[in-house]
This record gives structure tokens, sequence and C-alpha cells, in this order.
């Protein structure tokens, strides 16, 4: 066919009116199984109702870290409580010294069954400082006072989650402080209902190497909290960290639990929640 030939065919093809094309029903691309939370005192200067319709309005299901008082607020909002706070001695008194057992299992017991009356489904417990405690004896230890709160979650279906903590900028001395130990925990308590709770910001700070970390360890991890490298801050482009990426390697895993923002904000804390969640919902 020569080159007239060519344009001939092709005014002909270009006058021809054009069909309309069947409907063509697109295919869920969205991997996330997931839910969004966010946690309360990162916005504790926001009335905790105000915090709801802002959750809400973001795409969040979920507002956690709360007391038991609070949580009827948020259920009557419409959301759902993901993580619950546990004992009142917080984050240095920990599970692995004995010396604080008796009031930790007495307030996290008490926790437990308000959470089971109430549907909340996680309650949040630390391992403490080192104190100079090496490390295989804090496992012992943290094993040995967490058996009976176990034994409790097993029967009410709750899952009991230790969050690990950078001890280099944040939480000097903690001792659940890199993936490895809290595994080791894990293995040795031996039950379905305690697992991780793995914090994206504090282990790039301990040890980095996430989306690798988070793949080999995924049935360790129950929940996972967010934040920007350095400074805690929103997860966007002014920090280092891929989210984008580190989500889709969450997704990929299969994990139908909760990912909380646990930044705190630096602009609009509104615009920065939403921008969050466009993020992380991969």
């Amino acid at each position: 066919m020569d080159r007239r030939s060519v344009i001939r065919n092709l005014s002909v093809a270009s006058a021809t009116p054009l069909l309309p094309l069947p409907s063509i029903s697109m295919p869920e691309t969205t991997k996330r199984k997931f839910q969004h939370s966010v946690c309360r005192w990162c916005y504790k200067d926001i009335p905790l109702e105000a915090l709801c319709d802002m959750a809400k309005d973001s795409g969040v299901q979920s507002i956690e870290l709360l007391n038991p008082p609070d949580w009827d607020i948020v259920f009557g909002r419409g959301l759902k409580v993901a993580l619950s706070n546990g004992s009142s001695l917080g984050i240095p008194k920990g599970f692995n010294d004995p010396q604080y057992h008796g009031q930790l299992q007495k307030e996290i017991k008490e926790v437990i069954g308000k959470a089971v009356d109430k549907g909340v489904p996680q309650v949040i417990v630390f391992s403490g400082n080192r104190l100079g405690i090496p490390d295989q004896m804090g496992i012992e230890n943290c094993a040995r006072g967490l058996a009976p709160l176990v034994s409790m979650a097993e029967e009410g279906n709750i899952t009991i989650v230790m969050e690990l903590l950078n001890s280099k900028i944040n939480h000097l001395d903690y001792q659940c402080d890199r993936t490895p130990w809290g595994v080791r925990l894990v293995d040795m308590v031996n039950s379905p209902n305690f697992k991780l709770l793995y914090d994206i910001y504090h282990m790039q700070i301990m040890e980095g190497d996430l989306i690798r970390t988070i793949t080999d360890y995924k049935d360790y991890i129950a929940h996972y909290h967010t934040a920007g490298v350095p400074g805690r801050h929103e997860i966007n482009d002014t920090q280092e960290l891929n989210y984008h990426a580190i989500m889709n390697a969450i997704a990929d895993t299969g994990f139908s639990g909760y990912v909380a923002q646990e930044f705190i904000p630096v602009g609009d804390p509104h615009k920065s929640l939403k921008e969050a969640i466009k993020i992380c919902s991969v």
C-alpha cells in the first residue's frame, strides 16, 4: 500500500462515527485490609468530641490510647477504640521489674475486664526501663508477670500488645527497644493473645531496615504506629521515611489490624491527619 492509499484509508476511518465502548467494571485495586486509627495524646489540646468528628472526616475508624472513662464518648460518635491504655505506672515502670508486677496485674486486669465488656480489642503494656536488668532476665521477668494477664486475655479474646520504643532519644533506657528482643518475649509467652506494637518511628531510629523486618516478623505484630523521622511530626515528604512503600509492605503481609497515626502535627491538625490517611491508604 502506497502513502496516498494509507492517507485515504485513515481519512475514511476518521470519518466513521465511533461506537460507544462497552461498560467495563474496574477491579478493586486497593490491597489494604487494615483500618486507620489515631492516637489521642497527639491531639490533647482538641476536645475529644471534636477529634472524633475530625477523625471521621479524615477516614479514620478509631481513636486510641484512651482510658476507659473516655471510651463511651468515642463509641457515641460512631468510632471504635482500637487500643486502650493499660497501667497508670506508664512506660518506665514495666513488667521487666518484678517489684511492679502486683500493681501492673491489678490495674491491667481491671482494664481487660472493661475491654471485654465494651468490645475494645487490645490493651497496651510496656517492658519498663532496664535499670541494669540484663536482656534475658528482662524477658523472663516480663513473661512471668504477663502470664496471668495473658490467660485472662485468652478467655476474653483480648490481645495484649507490648510497644517497641526507641531508647536513644525519647525513652532512654527502655528495654523493649529492638524487634528481636520483643520477638523473643512473644516466643516465651507463647500465646496468640500477646504480640508486639511495632512503632515505625521508634524502630527507624533504633534499627532501620523496616520493610524487611515487618515482612519477616509479620506474625509477631498486632498493631502499628506512625510518625515522621526525625522530629515525630507529619509523615509527608518533610521527613526521611517512604510511608507509602511501608504501608504497601504492611498490606502485602495481609495485615488486618489497625495502623495508628502517632505524629505530633506542626501544621493544621485536620489537614495533616487527612494527608496522612491518604498516604497510608494503599
